[in-house]
C-alpha cells in the first residue's frame, strides 16, 4: 500500500467514524418510524423470524426487510439498545462512500478522495446515517447499484453488471419496487440522451436477473406464503396509494423536495448546482449523435440527481428521506467537476467563491447555538449567537480567500469540512441532551422506571404517537390506549397531558388513581392506576 493509498484510508476512516457513529448513542430514538423500526427487529429477533416482521406481536407489512436484518445483526452482537438500532445506517453509509471512493478511483483516479468525503460529508446523509431507518439501506444499495452499472457501462466488464444486479435486488429488499423502477428510468433516459437504445437490451442481462431473483424473491415469495395479505397491504397501500393518495398524511406541495435537495446538499450546493447546469446546458449545445466519456458520466450522474427528485414531486405523500437515493450523485458531479477545472487550472469566479464560502459556514451557527433552538424554537439574538456568527464570518472568509488564491479548487474539499467538522461535533455535544429531553421517549422511560418497584404495564391517553412507539420500544411492552378504550385491567402507569386526572378517573371508573409525577420538557404527567376489582 503507497503513502498515498494509506493517508486516503485513514481520512476516510476516521471522517466516517466522526461523521458516522459519533453520537449515536447520544440522544434517544426520535420520531415515529425509528423506535417502530427498532423494536419490529427486536420481536423478529425474539421470535427467531427472519420472514415476518411484527409490531406490538401484530403482523407489520409496511417495508421490506433489509434494514430488520441489519438491526437483529446489531442486536445479536451488541445486545437492543438504541444505538444498536442505528448502527444500520451509519454501516450503510460507509459503503455508501467507499463505493463513491473505488468508483472514482477506477474511472476518475485522483480524485477519488475529493468525492468520498463529499459524499460523507452531505447533510443528508450524515443526518440519515444517524437514523435508525430503511432509508439509509435503500439509498446506499441503490447508490452502489448505479456506480456498478455505470462501470459496467465504461467498462464492459460482466462482473460489474452482476453487482449492479445485486445491489438493486438489495435496494428492493430495503425498501421495495421503487429502486428497481427508479434505477430503470435513470438507465433508460441515460440511452436516450446517448442515442443507443441498444444500452436498454445489453442490460438486460438474464444471469444479472437471475441472480436479482435469486437475491430478492425468496423473502417476497416467503412473506406471501406466509401472509397472503402482503400483496395488498405493503404494495397496493404502501407503495401504490401512498404514491398515490394522501392515505398517510404527509401531503405536500409540488416543490416540497427543491428545498429538502439543496439543504440534503449542504455544504456543497452551490458547487454542484453549477455542475449541474453545465452538464445540462453542454448536453444540450452538444449535437445529437452521443457523448464523449467525461460527458456521458456528467449526464448519468444529472440523471440520477433529477429523476428521483421529479418522480417522488408527483407523489401526494411526501417525507424528506424519499429523495436520499438521489444525493450522492451531486458530490460525485461535483467531485467530477472540480478534476475537470483543476485540470484546466481554471479558478472559480469570484461570485461562485462567494455563494458556496456562506454557505458552507452558515449552518455552523444553529449548530452552536442549536439548544437555544430547541427551548425557544427561533435563533435568538444574544452574547452567543454574535459568537457564532463571529465564528461562522471568520470561516467564510477564509474559506473565500482560500478559494481564490492559487491552488484555488484543489482545496475546496479541505477548506470545506471544517465547518462541516464544527457543526457536527456542536450538534452532538450541544444538541443532543435537547434532543433527547425534548423528543425522545428514553427520558421519560428512565423517569417511570425510577418510580416503579416492578415492572408494570403502560398506558398512554392523548399523547403523540411518536412517544407511544418510543415507550413501546425503551419498555419493550406493547402501549394501551385509553382513547380506544385499551384500559388494562391490572394496575399499570399511564401518561397523560397535564390536567388530565379527572379524566382518567372518569375512563377507569372506581379505581384509585393516583399521580406519581410529572416530566416538564414533554409536558407530560404520569400516574398509577389501580387493578380493577373482580
Amino acid at each position: 500500500m503507497n503513502p498515498r493509498t494509506r493517508t486516503d484510508w485513514l481520512l476516510l476512516a476516521g471522517f466516517c467514524l466522526f461523521l458516522f457513529f459519533y453520537g449515536l448513542a447520544s440522544f434517544g430514538l426520535l420520531g415515529a418510524d425509528e423506535p417502530r423500526y427498532a423494536q419490529v427487529a427486536r420481536e423478529m429477533l425474539e421470535r427467531r423470524d427472519w420472514i415476518v416482521p411484527t409490531l406490538g406481536g401484530q403482523t407489520w407489512l409496511e417495508k421490506p426487510p433489509l434494514f430488520y436484518w441489519q438491526a437483529m445483526l446489531a442486536y445479536a452482537v451488541f445486545g437492543v439498545s438504541d444505538w444498536a438500532a442505528r448502527l444500520p445506517g451509519a454501516l450503510d453509509a460507509t459503503l455508501l462512500v467507499l463505493g463513491v471512493y473505488f468508483f472514482l478511483r477506477r474511472l476518475r483516479p485522483g480524485f477519488e478522495l475529493d468525492g468520498a468525503l463529499m459524499a460523507a460529508s452531505t447533510a443528508a446523509v450524515v443526518g440519515f446515517a444517524h437514523a435508525a431507518s430503511t432509508d439509509m439501506p435503500l439509498a446506499a444499495m441503490f447508490t452502489l447499484a448505479l456506480l456498478s452499472w455505470y462501470l459496467w457501462w465504461e467498462t464492459s466488464g460482466r462482473f460489474e453488471l452482476a453487482l449492479f444486479y445485486i445491489f438493486l435486488a438489495l435496494a428492493g429488499l430495503a425498501k421495495g419496487p421503487v429502486a428497481p423502477f427508479l434505477a430503470g428510468v435513470v438507465i433508460v433516459l441515460f440511452a436516450l440522451a446517448a442515442h443507443d437504445s441498444r444500452i436498454i437490451l445489453r442490460t438486460l442481462w438474464i444471469p444479472g436477473m437471475m441472480l436479482f431473483a435469486l437475491v430478492a424473491l425468496p423473502w417476497y415469495v416467503a412473506i406471501q406464503v406466509r401472509r397472503p395479505e402482503f400483496f395488498r397491504v405493503f404494495i397496493l397501500e404502501h407503495n401504490l396509494a401512498r404514491f398515490s393518495t394522501n392515505l398517510y398524511r404527509h401531503d405536500q406541495p409540488f416543490w416540497f423536495f427543491a428545498p429538502v435537495l439543496l439543504l440534503g446538499l449542504i455544504p456543497w450546493v452551490v458547487f454542484i448546482a453549477v455542475a449541474l447546469w453545465e452538464t445540462v446546458r453542454a448536453w444540450w449545445s452538444e449535437p445529437r449523435t452521443g457523448f464523449d466519456s467525461d460527458a456521458a458520466l456528467n449526464v448519468f450522474l444529472g440523471l440520477w440527481l433529477v429523476v428521483p427528485v421529479l418522480f417522488f414531486s408527483l407523489s401526494r405523500s411526501k417525507l424528506p428521506g424519499y429523495i436520499l437515493p438521489a444525493i450522492p450523485a451531486g458530490p460525485v458531479l461535483l467531485a467530477e467537476y472540480v478534476r475537470r477545472r483543476v485540470a484546466r487550472d481554471e479558478r472559480p469566479s469570484p461570485w461562485l467563491v462567494g455563494l458556496h464560502a456562506v454557505a458552507a459556514a452558515s449552518p455552523v451557527v444553529p449548530a452552536l447555538m442549536i439548544h437555544s433552538v430547541l427551548v425557544q424554537h427561533r435563533l435568538p439574538w444574544n452574547t452567543g449567537t454574535m459568537i457564532a456568527s463571529t465564528l461562522s464570518l471568520i470561516l467564510a472568509v477564509g474559506i473565500a480567500l482560500t478559494l481564490a488564491s492559487k491552488p484555488g479548487l484543489r482545496w475546496l474539499r479541505f477548506v470545506t469540512l471544517i465547518p462541516v467538522v464544527i457543526a457536527v461535533a456542536a450538534l452532538v455535544r450541544i444538541g443532543a441532551p435537547g434532543f433527547d429531553a425534548d423528543f425522545s421517549a428514553r427520558p421519560i422511560a428512565r423517569e417511570l422506571a425510577r418510580v416503579e418497584t416492578t415492572p408494570l404495564p403502560l398506558a398512554v391517553f392523548d399523547v403523540k404517537r411518536e412517544t407511544e412507539y418510543g415507550l413501546a420500544f425503551y419498555c419493550n411492552q406493547r402501549i394501551s390506549r385509553y382513547e380506544l378504550r385499551q384500559v388494562p385491567a391490572e394496575q399499570h402507569l399511564v401518561l397523560a397531558p397535564p390536567g388530565s386526572l379527572e379524566t382518567i378517573r372518569t375512563m377507569v371508573g372506581e379505581r384509585r388513581v393516583s399521580f406519581l409525577g410529572t416530566y416538564p420538557p414533554q409536558a407530560l404527567d404520569y400516574y398509577w392506576v389501580a387493578k380493577a376489582s373482580q
